[in-house]
């Protein structure tokens, strides 16, 4: 179903998922806020899935993960590149302890089929 491209792609979301979910163990919101290797290391790691999932594309990522906007995605990509001054930490936390997790699972599924 997928292109090896494809499945090299899905591999890097679900690594970086992974990495997230280990920088974050143990973190609420408070002290993620306060610290900054732990926002840098997230934010990197979303800044991959974000390229992984535009490399795929927004047609075939909806085939993985229908709920997911490739949309914000991108936006959320180029945001933590371009304006990274502006990040709002709830939402990069938000981001990364809910939505990252619910991707990682699409995403095994799909590479599974």
């Amino acid at each position: 179903m997928f292109s090896e491209r494809e499945r090299h792609r899905l591999y890097d979301i679900v690594e970086n998922a992974d990495a997230i979910a280990e920088y974050m163990m143990g973190f609420d919101v408070t002290a993620f806020g306060t610290d900054r290797k732990t926002i840098d290391a997230v934010e990197r790691c979303l800044m991959r899935i974000s390229e992984a999932v535009i490399q795929i594309g927004a047609e075939r990522m909806a085939l993985v993960s229908p709920d997911l906007s490739e949309v914000e995605v991108r936006g959320l990509g180029n945001f933590l590149r371009h304006e990274y001054y502006r990040v709002d930490l709830l939402t990069i936390y938000h981001t990364a302890s809910e939505d990252v997790p619910a991707l990682r699972t699409s995403c095994v599924a799909a590479l599974e089929r």
